[in-house]
């Protein structure tokens, strides 16, 4: 059974970390903190018997409280994809990823329970979504994503390591339905090229995540922008895995350039950048690709930052402060990357709608 919040008791914790920490014994669990985001995510403080090498603090991920996006949630099988990811690929890859200590999985619901470490605790950094990755940080990050994506370009490598990764969907209607109210109501609050992308994208969703997926594929993140990384000193880490996939390697490249480096440094350093990608990708075994050919798959995806920014265009009343603040910035950035990149010129060159 998958423990609530009210339910992260002595007996609960113990249950789920004694996969990890054999021999592990809970004394007794403090909630310290308790947040509504996409997930629940809980810190804890654990006094032990007996730790067994468990930390004293942890964070719990859970899905929504509320039924409906709790329902929504299940849908994307975001949960079970992520509670995989951690418990098979995380420790082999050369990425920064926090530490598992404990997971469980209802298959039949899609309820799902991560018991991770404390970034807090060990004095990383998570963005409140205002200041973005830095340039010496970028490249750091993209340096290890290639050679993550490296290992997985060979089918026979995926087949072994991550079978269970699936191709990107097809999107759904949820993100449509979103747009479409954030154009209805919120009109005068977005760009007109974005406003133009996101109809084009109610109009031909399949057609355009088809423009984002080509082959060849590997295990991509699918999601790096500024509120799924955090800073270890300098060294970027990734969070959020449930939305992990087969695609291009370019799909995780150009979302982490638009989305989790603010505007002004990404206009300045991001040819260098996708520069640095490119030779490092070749470097582990990628195929070579020119500057060209990314660069114009790069302002395809930057297309994608808006159903990435679905839930956003909606402005909602209730959403906190520190929740507005991120929304704004994230807006701002996938705004400002669509006009940038000229995405709308990109996707009309591919063949999707016309010049007016």
């Amino acid at each position: 059974m998958i423990p609530e919040v009210e339910d992260l008791d002595a007996t609960s914790v113990e249950t789920l970390l004694r996969g990890r920490h054999p021999g592990v014994e809970v004394h007794e669990v403090a909630v310290i903190d308790v947040a509504e985001l996409t997930n629940t995510h809980v810190r804890l403080q654990v006094d032990y018997a007996s730790p067994a090498g468990a930390p004293e603090h942890l964070f719990v991920k859970l899905p929504p409280r509320e039924p409906e996006r709790r329902r929504h949630i299940a849908a994307t099988g975001m949960g079970p994809k992520e509670v995989r990811f951690y418990d098979e690929l995380a420790s082999r890859t050369p990425l920064r990823t926090p530490e598992l200590h404990g997971a469980a999985l209802d298959e039949e619901s899609g309820d799902f329970v991560l018991v991770l470490e404390d970034l807090v605790a060990s004095d990383c950094t998570i963005p409140d979504g205002t200041r973005g990755v830095t340039p010496d940080a970028a490249a750091r990050a993209l340096e290890e994503l290639a050679r993550f994506h490296a290992h997985h370009l060979d089918p026979r490598v995926r087949a072994v390591e991550a079978a269970w990764v699936a191709p990107a969907g097809p999107g759904s209607d949820y993100a449509i339905g979103m747009l479409r109210h954030g154009i209805e109501h919120h009109r005068d609050r977005l760009d007109d090229t974005f406003v133009a992308v996101a109809e084009l994208y109610c109009a031909h969703r399949l057609e355009m995540q088809a423009l984002w997926h080509p082959q060849p594929w590997t295990v991509v993140h699918g999601d790096p922008h500024l509120g799924n990384v955090f800073d270890d000193h300098g060294r970027i880490g990734f969070l959020d895995w449930g939305i992990v996939m087969r695609s291009t390697s370019l799909r995780d490249v150009s979302y982490f350039l638009t989305m989790a480096m603010d505007p002004e440094d990404r206009r300045r350093h991001e040819e260098t950048l996708l520069r640095l990608y490119l030779a490092a990708f070749a470097a582990e075994g990628g195929p070579e690709t020119s500057f060209d050919e990314a660069w114009s798959a790069h302002r395809l995806q930057a297309a994608y930052t808006v159903p990435a920014s679905c839930q956003v265009v909606t402005f909602p009343d209730d959403a906190t402060p520190r929740r507005r603040s991120f929304a704004e910035a994230f807006l701002a950035r996938a705004t400002a990357a669509v006009d940038d990149l000229d995405a709308l010129g990109a996707l009309h060159a591919a063949g999707l709608g016309s010049r007016r």
